[in-house]
């Protein structure tokens, strides 16, 4: 469990299949790997993801097939940077909102605009059965930030990004036509879950 508050940016070092099966992503976390051990839940650009090796402050993640045609992780390259936090402990604050790392979609920018008090607004398509989970000023994750949502059309959304979040995160860095993971808010998901099963329907997948 994480909350989308990014702990710092770390840059992708070897992106490969090395033994055929799995793709092989090793990131050098910085200073927040200062007690990362094999077997520790980290959120890499919102993707929860299980660490395999260390070596120093390199880290090596398995990314399975699943994971690539969910997430954006199969466009990073040597030299990407990325967003990282750590499992949050049942004594943390919660700053973000509760994020499960469990990526439910790709959405492409469309268009940024700079407001007048340093920060950004950003417009995303993202697929209709990701928005109808939407709701104005409600949650959402954009690769693995948490984001507050500002408006929500059928297959679009947009949220502002704070400087903090500009300067901190690789959301200062995206431009029209990059690709974000998305997760939507996972209460709202137990929601209508629960919702289409009162209904008397057969239950989706959400």
């Amino acid at each position: 469990m994480f909350t989308g508050i990014i702990e710092r940016m770390g840059r992708v070092v070897y992106l490969g299949r090395s033994d055929g099966k799995a793709l092989s992503l090793e990131i050098d976390l910085g200073e927040t790997n200062n007690d990362a051990e094999v077997g520790d839940s980290v959120a890499v650009n919102g993707a929860c993801l299980s660490i395999t090796s260390k070596c120093g402050r390199v880290v090596s993640f398995d990314v399975i097939e699943e994971t690539l045609h969910k997430t954006n992780l199969g466009e990073l390259s040597p030299g990407s940077k990325v967003n990282l936090e750590r499992s949050m402990l049942l004594s943390d604050r919660i700053d973000g909102h509760l994020v499960s790392g469990h990526v439910d979609g790709v959405g492409r920018i469309t268009r940024t605009e700079e407001l007048g008090d340093g920060s950004i607004k950003m417009w995303v398509d993202a697929p209709g059965d990701l928005t109808s989970f939407m709701v104005h000023k409600g949650s959402v994750a954009l690769d693995g930030v948490s984001l507050t949502l500002v408006e929500i059309a059928d297959n679009s959304f947009s949220v502002c990004l704070i400087p903090q979040t500009l300067a901190h995160t690789t959301l200062g860095f995206k431009r029209p036509e990059d690709h974000v993971n998305i997760e939507v808010d996972m209460i709202g998901k137990f929601v209508k879950r629960f919702l289409q099963q009162m209904g008397g329907g057969p239950p989706r997948s959400v």
